[in-house]
């Protein structure tokens, strides 16, 4: 028995077991990348991005409230060149000029002396702006890429990187679809399983994170654009040059304009699409245009038009949702418009927070056991949850010490990008390790 079947038995167990590893690797990306893609968005405000550097500098690009690049600039402010006054000089000229509300400053090398310098000048001046420091992971790679080289081919690749910086914190979703998921490094063990199956996944996990907050498609990039059910790369081109060409559009209807986007990619992807400032309030909901005709009768039943409708809770709950039930339209679907009726286009990400790191903790040689620091969580586990605490080396917080109470799945607890209070338990500075 032993010489036979015992050796086929326990490779074929071994197969199982790692095709089971691989699929809870996998899943574990996805949640992780889920996550990352709802992170909460800073907004519609003017952003100045700083990708740190010490030797090459600290590259600067600005952008406005609708994400458009504005403007660029390197400046010296940390050693060994230490430019503080020529630095300082061009960011409060930079400020005045653009009227910047956030600074977004990227977690790689130099960003501690870099955010201390900025909260300095923000301090000497009391100015109204908010600085935060932004995982970069992923930017370099965005930098070189194809998408990067079509929106800022005429702009160096280090200045590519500080605009997506800043539009990071702008909207981590429109930005960090450009990326290859990977890329981003919050996954566990990805590049030893399926690369087939985890692409799948990945991009399944987009597209549902992309379609379930919807795309203004006057500001859209075309990589956006692409994860919208029935809009491919060619389409999505199509997209930008047809408001290019024309202008923003002004109602849902005009998107059937854009060459090669028929009736049947129209009918799947414009209640995935928003249109702010629309004539019709419905062109800037998740209510399909199918449904305007039903959603003009409810109105007209009780005696009030569309516009007094929308956000008015008192009305939406005259409505009898029941009397409009038929063949084609169930109750739950009546119930989804309803809600969309109370909050018309309104992002369901979280309101934005961010981690506010430690002034005096510069290297992981200043951690002591029993500080309490805040940090921003980096990358989840099935064994932990890695978090940035602003020394250049992410903790860990074993599962076990992720709550007083037991926790089978720490995805149930904690979730990538999210700020958190944090109590250092041990520091190993040979081997840089920080057990949270």
């Amino acid at each position: 028995f032993s010489k036979t079947l015992y050796p086929s038995l326990q490779k074929a167990c071994f197969t199982l077991k790692c095709e089971d590893a691989e699929k809870d690797s996998i899943l574990v990306f996805a949640k992780n990348l889920a996550n990352l893609l709802m992170a909460p968005p800073a907004g519609a405000a003017v952003v100045m991005g700083i990708d740190p550097g010490f030797r090459t500098g600290c590259k600067i690009a600005i952008v406005d409230a609708t994400g458009q690049y504005k403007d660029t600039a390197t400046i010296y402010p940390v050693p060994p060149h230490s430019k503080i006054k020529e630095a300082e000089a061009v960011v409060l000229h930079m400020i005045a000029t653009y009227n910047v509300r956030y600074i977004a400053i990227g977690n790689g090398t130099g960003s501690k002396e870099t955010m201390q310098f900025i909260k300095t000048i923000i301090k000497a001046h009391t100015l109204s702006v908010t600085p935060v420091v932004v995982n970069e992971s992923g930017a370099s790679v965005y930098s070189a890429s194809d998408i990067a080289v079509a929106e800022y081919g005429h702009l160096d690749i280090t200045v590519r990187g500080a605009i997506s910086i800043a539009h990071r914190l702008q909207d981590p979703l429109a930005e960090l679809v450009k990326i290859d998921p990977k890329a981003i490094g919050v996954g566990q063990y990805q590049h030893d399983v399926n690369q087939t199956q985890l692409k799948d996944a990945l991009t399944s996990t987009t597209e549902s994170a992309v379609n379930a907050i919807g795309v203004d498609i006057n500001t859209a990039s075309a990589a956006l654009l692409t994860y919208i059910a029935g809009i491919g790369p060619a389409i999505a081109q199509n997209v930008l040059a047809y408001r290019e060409k024309n202008g923003p559009f002004q109602d849902r209807k005009s998107i059937l304009k854009v060459p090669k986007l028929g009736p049947k990619a129209h009918e799947q992807s414009v209640g995935f699409l928003r249109i702010k400032g629309a004539k019709n309030p419905l062109d800037d909901s998740a209510i399909h245009p199918e449904s305007y005709t039903l959603v003009e009768r409810m109105a007209k039943d009780i005696q009030v038009p569309i516009k007094t409708l929308i956000g008015n809770r008192e009305k939406i709950n005259q409505i009898a949702l029941s009397q409009y039930v038929s063949d084609t339209i169930g109750l739950p679907t009546l119930q989804d418009i309803a809600n969309e009726l109370l909050k018309p286009g309104v992002d369901p990400r979280a309101e934005f927070r961010y981690a506010t790191f430690a002034e005096a903790i510069d290297d992981i040689a200043d951690l002591k056991e029993g500080m309490q620091l805040e940090g921003v969580v980096t990358n989840v586990t099935n064994f932990g949850a890695f978090v940035d605490i602003g020394v250049h080396q992410d903790g860990l917080i074993h599962i076990s010490k992720l709550s007083k109470t037991f926790v089978k799945n720490t995805h149930d607890c904690i979730a990538v990008g999210e700020p958190v209070q944090v109590t250092v338990l041990a520091v190993d500075v040979a081997l840089k390790r920080i057990q949270l």
